[in-house]
């Protein structure tokens, strides 16, 4: 197994445009995702994962804005939460008309608008993307880029260049309504 390409963020967009299934560095962990919108990405992605689908999966996004689709009217303290939490994914009420194996068995959705700049540009660039811990199912989440590659191989289209943020894992989990911590950050 050979593994996927690295390839630089203009070349990473591009390939997610036109439904790539791609690992990318983010905020403490590699993440891996695609876009939202495509259901043949997202059966790939839970596939290489080994992820049952009434799980669900986190969308990432440059502001909330992008986010919008998929979730429910929320209110004036709610954005601002989702706006300001960036690193916190949050438990938002989900848009029923939303593609359901993005939210799986849940009446959320998991979102977060992200700061780091490779998954910033990404986003910039596709919208929103489904974003989560480049690892198969019940195993250590991929830290480096070399993991990531070695957790997937030729099962993904490619790996954006970039540095892992700052974060010491993946992200703390807040519900939106009542600001109850789900799962906390990695310390």
């Amino acid at each position: 197994m050979a593994g996927a390409p690295v390839l630089e963020l203009e070349a990473a967009a591009a390939a997610l445009a036109r439904g790539a299934l791609l690992a990318y560095p983010a905020e403490g962990v590699w993440g891996l995702g695609c876009r939202p919108d495509d259901t043949a990405a997202v059966a790939r992605l839970l596939a290489a994962k080994r992820r049952a689908p009434d799980k669900g999966l986190i969308l990432i996004a440059a502001d909330a804005a992008a986010l919008a689709p998929y979730l429910a009217p929320l209110d004036a303290a709610q954005r601002r939460a989702l706006e300001d939490g960036a690193g916190t994914t949050w438990l938002a009420p989900a848009n029923p008309e939303a593609p359901p194996e993005l939210r799986g068995r849940h009446p959320t959705q998991a979102v977060r608008v992200t700061r780091h700049p490779v998954c910033v540009a990404l986003c910039r660039q596709v919208g929103a993307l489904v974003s989560t811990s480049a690892n198969v199912e019940g195993q250590a989440p991929a830290r480096t880029l070399a993991q990531a590659r070695a957790a997937f191989g030729d099962a993904i289209d490619g790996l954006a260049a970039g540095d892992l943020g700052d974060a010491a894992g993946p992200s703390e989990i807040r519900d939106l309504a009542s600001g109850r911590v789900v799962r906390p950050a990695a310390a």
